[in-house]
């Protein structure tokens, strides 16, 4: 399940399966994609993601990945259209973020996360590929090396450890991860559309 909101330019989506650790099914991702599409069609200035509870999300459910959700091409739709965004995108990690939810994450302008959050990408031991951007995007925020040892190695970091690499930009109390967006985010939020999305060209093209 993915709950959205909407209001003073801010679009947030969380996803909302915390009794499962918000593992991703095929439906949520296919909500999530729909959601920022239309975050895309509106007078969005900033959109945040999110997750219910405790963790961002452990990936895909394990059920639907081992049926075939690990390759389906909806993770790398989805993140494409997340980096195509003309406004600022925020990853706002309570704990957690696993595995292909990873996508998404890497797909934002700005990673916040909460000081419990930890962050892996187990796709050597679970025998699956990551989506085809994910390895560039990683790469570009943390270096080869650190990459290959999210990718490769297993490596599973903390949050502190993520933004001494550059995989998060800023670190807060669980308690206080909704007022570290808000800081983030409130240049954007008062701006025009167009004054946003002309910045944001700046990356996109």
């Amino acid at each position: 399940m993915i709950c959205s909101a909407l209001g003073d330019g801010i679009c947030t989506l969380t996803i909302d399966r915390p009794e499962r650790a918000n593992a991703l099914t095929r439906a949520m991702l296919e909500d999530l994609d729909a959601g920022v599409a239309r975050a895309g069609d509106d007078d969005t200035r900033v959109l945040v993601i999110t997750g219910a509870g405790r963790l961002f999300s452990a990936g895909a459910d394990l059920a639907e990945a081992q049926a075939g959700l690990a390759t389906d091409g909806i993770w790398e739709r989805l993140s494409a259209r997340i980096a195509a965004l003309p406004c600022l995108t925020i990853a706002a990690l309570p704990g957690t973020a696993a595995g292909g939810a990873l996508g998404m994450v890497l797909a934002c302008d700005v990673r916040i996360a909460a000081r419990e959050a930890d962050i892996f990408y187990p796709v050597m031991r679970l025998g699956f590929l990551p989506q085809p951007s994910d390895p560039a995007r990683l790469t570009a925020l943390v270096g080869p090396a650190r990459a290959k040892m999210l990718l490769m190695g297993g490596a599973r970091i903390d949050a502190q450890e993520a933004l001494a690499w550059g995989l998060v930009d800023r670190v807060a109390p669980r308690s206080g991860l909704a007022e570290a967006v808000d800081a983030v985010s409130a240049d954007a939020r008062a701006a025009p559309v167009a004054h946003v999305a002309a910045l944001k060209r700046f990356w996109t093209g």
